[in-house]
């Protein structure tokens, strides 16, 4: 009887933790302007390309505040928006382009990351959402942070 008990709460626990009522599905889920042909019908979208999606910034010392900016160009046919971004840590603070970027001209987003409490290898994502097919794109941080020697 113990045994089924344990078990019974054991699965109820297990499948309540991973139910999330009233999640919402992606933006990009629900309009896709591609056709059942796999044409797109001429509707003009923008498309956003960063020069590098990934830095790294190497070996650092704890405490050290380092910054990168990537830069990006919109080499679709329409405006691009950055809606938002976002980052995995609290340590990593994004600044980003709010207007919006024409076709064939170029933006920038910084982030600084604070290595403050940081040690050893660290990465930290990025994610930046625009009004693109498909609408977020993913950044990536790198540095491997020492410990300072204490005299």
């Amino acid at each position: 009887m113990r045994a089924f008990l344990f078990f019974s709460i054991l699965l109820f626990a297990i499948t309540a933790c991973g139910y999330r009522h009233g999640d919402k599905l992606p933006v990009d889920m629900v309009k896709n302007p591609k056709t059942a042909s796999g044409e797109d019908e001429g509707v003009k979208m923008p498309v956003i390309a960063f020069e590098k999606q990934t830095h790294d910034f190497g070996r650092l010392v704890m405490g050290e505040k380092v910054s990168y900016t990537f830069r990006f160009t919109n080499i679709g046919e329409a405006d691009l928006i950055i809606s938002h971004v976002s980052t995995n840590c609290g340590c990593t603070v994004p600044e980003y382009t709010k207007e919006p970027v024409k076709p064939g001209e170029t933006g920038n987003l910084s982030v600084t990351f604070d290595s403050k409490n940081r040690k050893g290898f660290q990465n930290k994502t990025i994610t930046v959402i625009t009004n693109t097919q498909p609408n977020s794109s993913e950044l990536n941080i790198t540095a491997m942070v020492a410990i300072p020697v204490q005299k």
